[in-house]
């Protein structure tokens, strides 16, 4: 096959934005399409075969155009363009970074950065229960606290209520100082850690001394009715059957609820059935509730975060695979020695 080239204006201001520090997204560009990237005088010169050549044109111009719309672009940006061409969903990209949900207080821009994410916010737009399942680093809590800030804001609910279960992981912490708050505040560290982030310590200080906002224990919401709020539960895989009917009982009328959680990453005491496992069986015939299933394509962390989560899965199911052959084996075993008796 014959070698072609190709040139794409790429302005000075948006340069480094798209080529990387060092060059870095360009050499993953290269790499993945066997292409070779010059960029000078305001100019890509994109030198290889037609096909690939051509594919490489249209990441580099996606990414182009996220720089123009104010976009930060990562290297989870750049692979995630990439397999989104492969796929030949190159639109798709410039759809998702359309849906703006609010600024931090830097005035950094939140908004989903996959198709995972994408329906997920768009089923808490439009359910009253949203189960958003997935691993590590797909921005669960950290969308679903930017909605329920954003609705909050916009006077959509009169307060924002954020519990998870306050359940050790993998390890006993022992005895912990202070008062019963104190006691219960490293549980809910990554909540307020995303309040502050999006809404500023201030903002919720201020807030929360009004009783607005509320970060609290899974086991505070018994006996509560909560109405006109917008709840999140995180962490529901370490939930009893008990507990998740309990929370689900609580909802009242102009409330909504986002409930995350990584089936994974269970802490419960060996036995012990997961409430986020039965919820999932039991309600999902419900129209009025949404299920958003996030996978290892979705992570938006730094990018070995997703190759580690991809191994973990990759592990899960060959260990699931000799598990299930030992069962077949010993169910064939009994099936012979019953017909010899």
């Amino acid at each position: 096959m014959g070698i072609t080239q190709i040139t794409i204006d790429l302005p000075a201001e948006y340069g480094k934005k798209v080529f990387g520090e060092y060059d870095a997204y360009a050499k993953i560009i290269e790499r993945s399409y066997h292409v070779t990237l010059i960029l000078r005088d305001g100019e890509v010169k994109l030198v290889g075969e037609p096909g690939p050549a051509q594919k490489a044109k249209s990441v580099l111009t996606a990414l182009l155009e996220l720089a123009k719309n104010g976009s930060e672009i990562t290297e989870q940006s750049v692979t995630y363009a990439i397999s989104l061409h492969s796929d030949d969903r190159a639109e798709s990209m410039l759809e998702i970074d359309r849906d703006l949900i609010c600024h931090t207080t830097s005035g950094k821009p939140i908004k989903p950065k996959t198709l995972g994410q994408k329906a997920y916010v768009d089923q808490i737009r439009q359910k009253m229960v949203v189960f958003g399942i997935g691993p590590a680093g797909t921005g669960k809590t950290f969308l679903a606290m930017a909605m329920g800030i954003t609705a909050f804001k916009n006077d959509e609910v009169s307060k924002i209520i954020l519990t998870r279960p306050a359940i050790e992981v993998g390890e006993k912490l022992g005895f912990l100082p202070g008062d019963l708050q104190s006691k219960v505040d490293p549980y809910l560290r990554p909540l307020y850690d995303a309040l502050y982030q999006i809404m500023g310590a201030e903002s919720y200080l201020r807030n929360a001394e009004k009783g607005l906002i509320e970060v609290a224990p899974l086991a505070y919401m018994r006996g509560r009715t909560l109405d006109n709020a917008f709840i999140i539960l995180d962490e529901a895989q370490n939930t009893t059957p008990a507990q998740m009917k309990m929370f689900l009982t609580r909802i009242g009328f102009g409330s909504k609820v986002a409930i995350t959680g990584d089936l994974t990453q269970k802490d419960l005491p060996t036995g012990q059935q997961s409430g986020l496992d039965v919820a999932l069986k039991v309600l999902s015939g419900i129209e009025d509730i949404g299920f958003s299933y996030l996978t290892s394509q979705d992570v938006v962390r730094h990018p070995l975060v997703q190759k580690i989560v991809t191994a973990y899965d990759n592990y899960e199911k060959r260990q699931q695979k000799k598990t299930d052959a030992v069962k077949g084996k010993a169910v064939k075993s009994m099936r012979r020695s019953d017909k010899r008796q």
